[in-house]
């Protein structure tokens, strides 16, 4: 393609953005308009890229240089591979769905809302697009911005203390990472990530560079015990910024395992994989073991993407052609299946109000449609096959297991537990007699709702459906990171990955 599509669909929501402010704030409706419009514009720009995608190839694609900061050989360089062109799909996706989900609910300071959505629909494409290391760096900072301003705004009654942990967590883990940013700028000599990634870090710095990455992507991702800013933040979020918290955000942790850490530090990848593995399980056992004492709708959905996390963790580091298809499967497949989760809590605390689980109970006589979404998701959230959520848990077990059969047989246990408070969740809200009179008279979703939820339910089944799709546009990229990491390990003196 002759055309800048990578900085169309980076920086197109930024014209919603001007449109939005010439709108008076006392006309909603045509905020809620234009933002529409705008990012589903996005995402349909974005369809090219799809389409236009090499499936043979695992070089960069769509490829953009325009010279920044010269003196500092800083440059703004875009451009995608196998990996990265599925989230930038994702994010595209989801921006709209949350748009078209806040319609009704968002009733104060419409103008703003909107206008922080889609300047966050920016940061978070141009994080996955980026190729300088500076430029990643502020995408990746600048997402903070808009997603504190949601939380702390149009959030619950502890909104500013959730938005605030959130903040400096991910802010304390980022700075360690700034640092490291400088340390390989004067190594290497350049900033630009495709050249970053063929050089040679000294043996003695890299385990260090690690650390300093590692501290950013766990918080990030969040990996355990890090992990307790994402429970309050997604009570106190807003539902649309629930649904991109868990949707796109916790992804760039592992995004940026896949584009950085292992590549560019392989020695390292190897020596802390023992301690990946270890906060993995304890990640994927222990959460599911506290989801299932919540009595919160959101903070038991927060819990269990924690644990699905764990898994996208353990699949990563085992270095195994299906580990690494299987963690980027499990990402994007999460990214739906929970979006799609807190957009279901949504639509009955829109009702009535109230996420506690207890409120609820035999909303199926009043609600089928309603139960019928609930369980599609339900069911994938535990890996059900037929869903997106199986395709990724089952690579992962199966690279895991070539690695190290006893981290597979304890992430197997995360499954189990996984279906044990997904099942209990939907049990005590959809089924049972209709006993409550405040539920009386709720009704079924109207056709918004379902319109949310159609493309959702759509992609779920197509990626378990036909998973080739999906995995035939990552395997290159994924096989040439494993081979250039296999290399540099070789060089190194290590023996062979599977086998170590």
């Amino acid at each position: 393609m002759d055309w800048p599509i990578l900085s169309l669909v980076t920086f197109l929501p930024l014209v919603g953005v001007a449109l939005i402010a010439f709108i008076p704030a006392d006309n909603p409706e045509n905020s809620r308009r234009v933002a529409l419009w705008v990012s589903g514009g996005t995402f349909i720009v974005s369809l090219l890229i799809w389409f236009n995608f090499d499936r043979t190839t695992a070089a960069m694609q769509f490829v953009e240089e325009a010279a920044w900061m010269p003196m500092a050989g800083i440059a703004y360089r875009v451009g995608i591979d196998g990996i990265s062109m599925l989230f930038v799909l994702l994010t595209t996706l989801l921006t709209p769905l949350c748009i078209l989900a806040s319609w009704e609910s968002i009733k104060v300071r419409v103008k703003e809302y909107m206008i922080a959505f889609l300047i966050l629909e920016t940061f978070m494409v141009g994080m996955f697009v980026a190729l300088d290391l500076f430029l990643f760096y502020i995408f990746f900072e600048a997402v903070l911005i808009p997603m504190f301003i949601i939380i702390g705004v149009w959030g619950g009654p502890r909104r500013i203390y959730a938005s605030f942990k959130m903040f400096l967590y991910t802010l304390l883990g980022s700075v360690l990472m700034l640092l490291a940013m400088l340390a390989m700028y004067f190594d290497a000599g350049t900033t630009d990530i495709t050249k970053l990634l063929v050089h040679d870090f000294p043996t003695a710095l890299e385990p260090w560079l690690w650390l300093a990455f590692f501290a950013s992507f766990a918080i990030k991702m969040p990996m355990w015990p890090v992990h307790t800013w994402l429970p309050d933040a997604h009570v106190e979020a807003p539902t649309a910024g629930s649904v991109i918290l868990a949707g796109v955000l916790l992804k760039f942790g592992g995004y940026g395992f896949l584009r950085f850490s292992l590549p560019m530090f392989p020695e390292a990848s190897v020596m802390f994989t023992p301690l990946i593995y270890t906060l993995s399980i304890i990640a994927v056992i222990y959460t599911s073991l506290v989801a299932l004492a919540q009595e919160d709708m959101k903070k038991l959905i927060a819990y269990s993407s924690v644990a699905h996390m764990g898994f996208v963790t353990i699949g990563a580091f085992t270095m195994t052609v299906q580990g690494v298809e299987g963690a980027i499967y499990q990402m994007l497949s999460h990214g739906v299946v929970s979006a799609a989760l807190f957009l279901i809590v949504g639509v009955v605390y829109d009702r009535e109000h109230s996420r506690e689980i207890s409120h609820y109970g035999g909303l199926v006589e009043r609600m089928p449609v309603y139960g019928i979404t609930f369980m599609l998701f339900m069911l994938a959230s535990v890996g059900l096959p037929g869903t997106g959520g199986f395709v990724g848990e089952f690579l992962v077990l199966l690279g895991a297991f070539q690695a190290n059969s006893w981290v597979a047989a304890l992430a197997a246990t995360g499954v189990i537990l996984g279906a044990v408070y997904m099942l209990y969740l939907y049990r005590r809200i959809i089924f049972g007699k209709l006993t409550k009179e405040h539920l009386s008279k709720i009704l079924d979703m109207d056709k918004r709702e379902i319109a949310v939820f159609a493309p959702l339910v759509v992609i779920t089944l197509w990626m378990g459906i036909y998973p080739s799709s999906f995995l035939d546009v990552m395997h290159v990229s994924v096989e040439n990171l494993l081979k250039h990491v296999e290399t540099a390990l070789a060089a190194a003196g290590h023996t062979n990955l599977a086998g170590r």
